[in-house]
């Protein structure tokens, strides 16, 4: 009776400005107290949440309209480590089985909020190990049973685990300077939203497995500058579930990405399009699969994609583009994208050999893969630039090791229906870039070199009409 008088006699002395609120630490869990003053500032129109430097214990809160939580030097939001104070949302998606790898729960979540922001120089920490490793005892003992558990990689699935911001159907959201650790899932988690700016964020999401660091799912008017994300699975990633929908006018400038999947990707959730994309600036280390990777594989359109300035250090692949057919029978679009000033050292052991939670290595043996750019028979990629582009490999190809005779390149497997990945194809007969089923692909000033021999062609094609190679070299 003692603590709920406090927090009452806290909530009335600060409440008394709603513009200006400042929430210090307290024994136990918060949660009660902070959503009554985000509640309470929505009703009167707005206001700011500030939070003194301290630690704060809390389970979901909701930010709702003209809401701002203003995070201090100091100030961390911890995450509650039980499954019991988070409760899925609605998301009103609408396709199918693909929504079993997007949770509908998160640690800070918003639906339909106008006017929304998360600002300072504190940090938010889901203490997301302590949480999955609670979900999956809670589905073993049957007390909380997840009926989409992964029973080959022995641990719960997507939907069971928390995000930390999970931000739906939001329109003028900012999220600036905070750090932002360890979710149980994936790391910020936008869906259908519209207007926002992410800005000079800090991102260490590697606590568990599927930790992306930023996912953008059918958002328009997007712009993320200057993060630093470090995540156990893609870094920054666009996925479309709507066929109706889309990400359009998405702008993606000067971060920093270290990853144990791809850097910069697209999919592989492809239902609706992805128009209007600029990517420029990129700096790429220690990551396990593509530096940029770009598919569609559900009959999502992809065009007018600019990429320019991608530098990538220790990483498994430079580039993989792929259209494919997973969905039925909806053809997907690949078709004018822009790639220049493409700087990549392809490693010959793992990239990210020294982190904890590692990428899944394929089940066959193989030489340094190439960088695939791959429609499928009948349905072509189109207009393709690469411009400025300088990869370095490290060769050391054996043929005892693996062999694909340029006379038996069409024996490479098509893999419609596969779900994509640059290896998705096994061993490939090139080691610079494979090419097959393009119309239109110019490649201009693309220098390709490698540390050590190997047996194959820098670079072999299949039904591809337009090639146009200008001043491209091989060393």
């Amino acid at each position: 009776m003692k603590r709920f008088s406090l927090i009452w006699i806290v909530l009335f002395l600060l409440t008394l400005t709603v513009a200006a609120q400042k929430f210090r630490a307290m024994p136990g869990m918060d949660t009660a107290a902070l959503q009554a003053l985000i509640d309470k500032a929505n009703g009167r129109g707005g206001g700011c949440v500030t939070f003194s430097p301290g630690r704060y214990l809390i389970g979901q809160l909701e930010l709702k309209s003209g809401v701002e939580l203003h995070l201090e030097a100091g100030a961390i939001l911890m995450g509650s480590t039980s499954p019991y104070d988070y409760a899925p949302l609605e998301t009103n998606q609408v396709a199918g089985d693909r929504l079993k790898d997007n949770s509908h729960r998160g640690l800070i979540v918003s639906k339909d909020a106008k006017s929304i922001s998360i600002t300072g120089e504190g940090t938010i920490d889901g203490q997301g190990l302590a949480l999955a490793l609670a979900v999956d005892s809670l589905h073993h003992t049957g007390e909380l049973k997840d009926p989409n558990y992964n029973e080959r990689r022995q641990r719960p699935s997507e939907l069971a685990r928390p995000t930390l911001l999970n931000i739906i159907g939001c329109e003028d959201v900012r999220i600036e300077g905070v750090r932002l650790r360890n979710s149980a899932g994936w790391g910020l988690s936008f869906n259908r939203c519209k207007k926002m700016v992410l800005s000079h964020l800090d991102i260490h999401n590697r606590a568990y497995w599927n930790n992306d660091g930023i996912d953008l799912t059918d958002c328009r008017d997007v712009k993320i500058t200057d993060c630093c994300v470090n995540s156990a699975d893609d870094g920054i990633c666009l996925k479309s579930y709507d066929p109706n929908s889309g990400n359009e006018e998405i702008f993606i400038s000067h971060c920093e990405i270290r990853s144990s999947a791809s850097a910069v990707k697209f999919g592989s959730a492809s239902y609706g399009a992805f128009r209007r994309i600029h990517i420029r600036g990129i700096r790429v280390f220690d990551t396990f699969r593509s530096a940029l990777a770009i598919e569609s594989v559900d009959g999502a359109t992809i065009e007018d994609v600019v990429v320019d300035s991608i530098t990538a250090v220790n990483t498994g692949n430079a580039l993989f583009i792929r259209l494919g057919q997973r969905s039925g029978n909806r053809k997907g679009v690949v078709r004018h994208i822009r790639v220049t000033n493409l700087s990549v050292q392809v490693p010959f052991g793992r990239p990210d050999i020294d982190y904890d939670l590692r990428g899944p290595e394929v089940d066959y043996f193989h030489n340094i893969h190439p960088a695939p750019i791959c429609g499928i028979p009948g349905n072509c990629i189109e207009d393709v630039l690469l411009e400025n582009v300088q990869i370095v490999y490290p060769g050391r190809a054996s043929k005892g090791m693996a062999y694909i005779p340029l006379w038996r390149k069409g024996d490479v497997p098509e893999q419609v229906q596969k779900y994509p990945e640059y290896t998705m194809f096994g061993e490939l007969p090139s080691w610079g870039f494979y090419l097959r089923h393009i119309r239109g692909i110019t490649m201009r000033n693309v220098r390709l070199s490698l540390e050590a021999e190997d047996f194959r062609p820098a670079i072999v094609e299949e039904d591809v009409e337009g090639l146009v190679m200008e001043n491209c070299l091989t060393e």
